[in-house]
């Protein structure tokens, strides 16, 4: 069975998976693995550019790209591996207007991969795009994102899982009651 865009929508917009966007299940990350891998695969060689053409695609693409393998390859550098490609997917989009034909409740995972950039350039844009759509519970989350950013230049809470050493500023962050842990 060929899996369409249209298919990956309905699958993440779908009331059971909705519940678990950010408190995942050991369960769901193994359904997400067993269903998506090989299409996540698929994605990274580049075989679904052509999906980045219209609104839904480039939707179901960056939702495969940034999401699944989240929740694919939860606390492995794997998880981070199609970031990049899901952030030009996502730049792609907007830079073509695509963003403006989704509808405003779907925007959100549109924009996700810029809010979980190391860039601050990308960053910055995730801060003005959720502001400029009125994404009330995505601004502060935006904010607080790229003030890592801005403060770190990275992400802290990945140093392990990425295998880089952390400063004495970023462990002490870590180790504070504000610390984002992902």
């Amino acid at each position: 069975m060929t899996i369409t865009a249209e298919m990956i929508i309905d699958f993440w917009y779908g009331e059971r998976i909705k519940k678990h966007w950010f408190q995942s299940t050991p369960e769901l990350d193994n359904e997400i693995r067993d269903k998506f891998e090989a299409l996540w695969v698929t994605a990274a060689a580049g075989a679904l550019n052509h999906w980045a053409e219209t609104a839904e695609g480039a939707l179901a693409l960056v939702i495969i790209l940034d999401q699944f393998p989240l929740n694919m390859f939860r606390n492995q550098a794997k998880s981070f591996q199609t970031e990049q490609l899901a952030v030009q997917v996502s730049r792609q989009a907007i830079d073509k207007g695509l963003d403006a034909k989704l509808a405003k409740n779907r925007l959100s995972f549109l924009y996700m991969p810029l809010m979980h950039s190391e860039n601050l350039d990308d960053q910055a844009l995730c801060v003005h795009l959720f502001e400029q759509a009125e994404l009330d519970a995505n601004i502060r989350f935006s904010r607080h994102h790229r003030d890592i950013i801005q403060q770190f230049g990275r992400f802290p809470h990945r140093n392990r899982i990425l295998k880089r050493q952390s400063t004495q500023q970023e462990l002490d962050y870590l180790n504070s009651k504000h610390a984002f842990k992902g």
